[in-house]
């Protein structure tokens, strides 16, 4: 919603926004582009008098503001169907959809078109540090049409419901020509009651695919095979094929290079230092679909080459007495686990400090709580964060127990400040603190930076 807000200002709208809570990287990048926030849901902001109320999908019955809104009549709209009908209608939609991954490989995608002189639009669930904003409506088409609009616009296609009033996935809004389905695991069981429900879901998405358009589907997800064993009424190209298998395939070397194969033709080789499986399978994702646009692979492969990843994705937030601090939006089991597996392989026999604030709708329902000791093995010490009461934030069940297979690696604690000073305490020099959440965490990386210097192994 920040960065649609940020769309409709730079398509000339006047924007106001509210919400309970903002952070960082968003509610600095709100700032930056002179959007008013105002927090909370007070009736009174009906004084503002807009044109229309764009409504995010985290509003329900019951919130005064859109109480307001309904009692009195007034124009509403979700914010998908705003994009739809007011931003992408005469775009070409390239959009990214999937369990995970979606915010890296749509910045990596918008990236490439951008190194091609492309200037997309585009709107990502996260900050791509290559252009330091997570929307732009558009940039212009090439130096020879400088003063032209592209055409190409890189959204992230979230499956998640679109509205209290509209309960289809987002991603049906967008009208994508090209869509990449990069992976399919359960997830959102606050209102997916099984993983054949958002396999539907996606049904839909390649429903609205039209026959010109094309596929960009991973083969290694048997769950994709099935949702395209329901119909595809459009081109589509697999990726992550073995090596004589018609697709894109990948070799990785040692350094996390890897080479790029299509249909067995080598097309080159993406030169990086973003560590991991999942990243060399977003990039073959992206530079697969950027294909379909136009760019040669050779091109792709060199942007992907300087591409500088993005905020909160295994991101260095600062080092003290050579113990370095690391943000990731790691939240789902499987996200965790190859998130603790990429840091180890880039930096071998350092320990892993893992911090976890289980914090998913998911996963404060506990659908997911028993894969979460198996997700964290791969780090030497666990400290699992979890909010008791009756607060919307707090666990439905208890995290000391869930993680007690982890042994006495394993800690878990209610008290933010507490779980502070016990990784101070823990920390020695050459240790690496990886933190997870898919929210704030109260400002937690900060804090441990902070209490870094009193450590006692570091301080003596």
């Amino acid at each position: 919603m920040g960065g649609l807000a940020v769309l409709a200002k730079q398509a000339g709208h006047t924007v106001t926004g509210c919400d309970a809570n903002v952070y960082p990287p968003m509610s600095t990048q709100l700032e930056a582009q002179g959007i008013e926030l105002i927090q909370g849901f007070d009736p009174s902001q009906i004084s503002l008098g807009p044109d229309l109320y764009v409504i995010g999908n985290v509003v329900s019955r019951g919130n005064p503001l859109m109480e307001e809104i309904l009692n009195r009549g007034l124009p509403y709209t979700s914010g998908p169907q705003w994009m739809g009908e007011n931003i992408l209608r005469d775009k070409w939609v390239l959009a990214v959809a999937g369990t995970h991954g979606k915010t890296t490989t749509s910045s990596m995608l918008a990236w490439i078109l951008e190194d091609a002189g492309y200037a997309p639009g585009f709107l990502i669930g996260g900050v791509p540090l290559n252009f330091g904003i997570s929307a732009r409506l558009t940039g212009a088409a090439g130096e020879s049409a400088s003063e032209s609009e592209s055409i190409f616009f890189v959204i992230e296609a979230d499956e998640y419901d679109t509205a209290f009033f509209d309960k289809r996935s987002k991603f049906v809004h967008y009208h994508a020509k090209t869509a990449i389905l990069n992976n399919l695991e359960y997830d959102h069981a606050d209102i997916f009651p099984d993983l054949g429900a958002i396999e539907t879901q996606f049904h839909h998405l390649v429903r609205t695919i039209p026959g010109i358009g094309r596929l960009i589907v991973n083969r290694r997800e048997s769950a994709l095979e099935s949702v395209l064993a329901r119909g595809c009424w459009s081109e589509s190209e697999w990726f992550g094929v073995d090596g004589g298998q018609d697709g894109w395939a990948l070799i990785t070397h040692d350094d996390d290079s890897f080479d790029v194969m299509f249909n067995g033709e080598p097309l080159g080789t993406v030169a990086w230092a973003l560590g991991g499986e999942h990243n060399r399978m977003n990039g073959l994702a992206a530079i697969a679909a950027a294909r379909h646009v136009g760019v040669p692979p050779a091109l792709a492969i060199a942007a992907l080459g300087r591409f500088e990843n993005v905020k909160r994705r295994m991101e260095l937030r600062g080092s003290v007495g050579k113990v370095a601090v690391y943000d990731d939006f790691a939240h789902h089991p499987t996200a965790i686990e190859t998130t603790v597996a990429g840091l180890r392989r880039k930096i071998g026999a350092g320990r892993i400090l893992a911090v976890l604030e289980p914090r998913s709708n998911t996963m404060k329902l506990g659908i997911m709580k028993q894969a979460l000791p198996d997700s964290l093995r791969g780090a030497d010490l666990v400290f699992g964060y979890g909010a008791k009461g009756g607060g919307k934030d707090a666990l439905g069940w208890d995290l000391a127990a869930v993680l007690a297979p982890l042994g006495a690696a394993a800690q878990s604690y209610d008290d933010l400040d507490a779980m502070v000073r016990a990784i101070a305490a823990a920390a020695r020099p050459g240790d690496h603190v990886l933190v997870m959440s898919n929210g704030g965490f109260g400002g937690v990386h900060q804090k441990i930076l902070d209490a870094l210097p009193a450590a006692p192994a570091l301080s003596a």
